[in-house]
This record gives structure tokens, sequence and C-alpha cells, in this order.
């Protein structure tokens, strides 16, 4: 599938995206011999694996970091049956002090890790960050894909540049390959299982681009893959989780029909762990740490104070110690 044909099948009807998804399902569990289960999370992942169990095998499990999701959503795991959970190999704290804190993106944390460890090694690499020159290794060409915005160079990227502020704390995205990525490969590997993953190339950025370039299905060399809903926007994601009465976690308020025709959760967006902090700066007030608050009061100070979250927040510019009572937009 070429990347025009992508994104010519985002723009088809929901019920030809579902019928579409069902088809691409289908090729992967042949594909792999049925030999697959399916990651889950929050509710995009709670949907998919509904979504199989209808469609294509009542058989297939679920498999998840279950311990790093909101409690709501733990509490919907636990109704889930043949569920295998797993450990993360880091606690949030230990990746914290190892690696640093998760904030901006994933693409933005990676980059920023760089520049704060500098070694011969990542010369190349930081050249092209900072400048957008790849240098011999990349034919001497410009990346404007590896050249770092200027707002983030201007706030963070002081270690390597002493014309720019230098962040007073270490910034990582190593995050979700201790706490998620790995543990859930390594059940891969050792099970002989592939996997269905609840992903949409609408929640932008590196699933975006890989969506887009790898399709639905991807058979790799080192990654084999399904995301089934790819193709799908966010509203089309919750009309299913509709249709197919998926239990709704707390966090994520009630699913509710918005003035233009689309769906939408009252509280929660998106879910994670709860102290990421990628995105945290494009998100509204209430944002995921207000709402941490409500929800959490003990956890909420635990990172914000403790872990030094607020300090964080403080510094690329986001408001958290004033309280904002989560609105509730629906009435």
């Amino acid at each position: 599938m070429t990347p025009w044909e992508f994104m010519q099948k985002q723009s088809l009807p929901y019920e030809a995206k579902i019928a579409h998804a069902q088809i691409k399902a289908q090729e992967f569990y042949d594909y792999v011999d049925g030999n697959l289960f399916c990651s889950v999370g929050g509710l995009d992942s709670l949907t998919l694996l509904r979504f199989l169990r209808k469609y294509v095998s009542k058989d297939i499990p679920s498999v998840s970091v279950s311990s790093l999701e909101d409690k709501s959503i733990q509490a919907a795991h636990r109704k889930i049956d043949n569920m295998v959970l797993l450990k993360p190999y880091k606690t949030k704290v230990q990746v914290i002090k190892d690696h640093g804190y998760p904030v901006i993106s994933k693409e933005i944390a990676s980059k920023i890790q760089q520049l704060q460890n500098p070694n011969e090694k990542n010369a190349t690499i930081r050249n092209a960050i900072m400048t957008g020159n790849t240098g011999e290794q990349g034919g001497w060409k410009y990346s404007r894909f590896m050249n770092l915005p200027q707002k983030w160079k201007d706030l963070l990227a002081g270690k390597e540049d002493s014309r720019y502020k230098d962040a007073p704390f270490k910034i990582s995205a190593d995050c979700c390959y201790y706490m998620k990525e790995k543990p859930c490969n390594d059940y891969a590997r050792t099970s002989g299982r592939f996997v269905y993953m609840g992903l949409m190339a609408s929640e932008g950025g590196q699933r975006e681009k890989a969506l887009i370039k790898h399709g639905c299905n991807y058979y790799g060399k080192t990654v084999t893959r399904s995301a089934p809903f790819a193709i799908f926007n966010r509203s089309d994601l919750l009309q299913l989780a509709v249709d197919l009465d998926v239990p709704v976690p707390e966090i994520y308020g009630e699913i509710i029909r918005q003035y233009d025709g689309t769906l939408e959760t009252t509280r929660a967006k998106r879910t994670g762990c709860s102290m990421c902090g990628f995105g945290i700066h494009m998100e509204h007030r209430p944002h995921r740490f207000d709402r941490l608050r409500e929800d959490n009061p003990k956890e909420w100070h635990f990172w914000m104070y403790d872990q030094e979250w607020g300090k964080v927040l403080d510094y690329i510019g986001v408001g958290w110690e004033d309280e904002q009572l989560c609105l509730d937009f629906s009435s």
C-alpha cells in the first residue's frame, strides 16, 4: 500500500473501515497460523481485543503490562479472561533516575537525550540534530526531520551549544522500552506469538509515520505485527467501542456525540503511564496530571513533589500547581 493509498483509505466511511479491519486482521491471523496475541492497554486496545474475539477468534490471548495503567484500566483488565500479565523491567522511579523524564515527545526526547550524552559515536547525529546537516554518513544532505525545532533548542540544548538554555534535568525516551516494549517483545519471542496492536495513524507522531510507511500488516525481518485500526480516526474507534459495548474505564469518562457529529470522551482522550509527560505541553487544562490529582491525590503529590515532575512542568511552561477541576463538558 502506497502512502497515497493509505491516506485514501483513511477517508473511507466507517462501515468500510470496519470491513477493511476485519480483512486485515484475518489475513494476519492466517499468515501466522493463529500464533498471536493482542497487546492490551487502554480503550483503543480494549476495543481491539473485543473486535478480534468477535470477528477473528474468541481464543486470541491478551497480554498487558497492566501495572503501568490507570487503576480503572487495571480493573478492566482483571475482568478479561485469557489475560497474560507481564512485569516491567524497571520501575517508573528507576527509569526517571537512570534515564530521565519522558517529556515533549518520544522523537524530541530521543534527540535531547543524544545532546545530553555526547560522545564520539553520536557526534554526527548531534550535529544533524542541531543543524539538520547529516554529514558524510547521510550524504551531506539537509534533513528537516533530524533538525531539532528552534523552540526546543532554545530551552533544552544548552549542553550542546552554550547559546541556549540547558535543561536542569535529564530527558529520555527510554521509559516505554524498559517498562513495556521489551517485556512484550520478549514475551513474543519466547512464546513464538505475533502481536495485534491498537495503533492508529491519526494519533500522529512516530506512529503515523510508521503506519503510513508499513501499512496495517507488516511482515519484516525483525518485526511482524498487525494494526487493523491503522486507518481509523478517534471517532471511528469510539463508535466501534459503542457498537461492541466495550466497558469504558472511568478515566475516560463517558463517550458522547459532539455538535459536529463526531464522538469524544468526557475526560481523558488518551491514557498511558501515570507519569508520562509526552504531549503534556499540547494539552488544554484540565490535563492528565490535573486528572491524576483529582483521581489519586497521593500519587499526584508523589510525582509532582517527591519525583520533581512539577519542576519539569514549570520549566517547559505547563501549569500544574494551581488546582484545576476536571470539568464534565457533557452537561
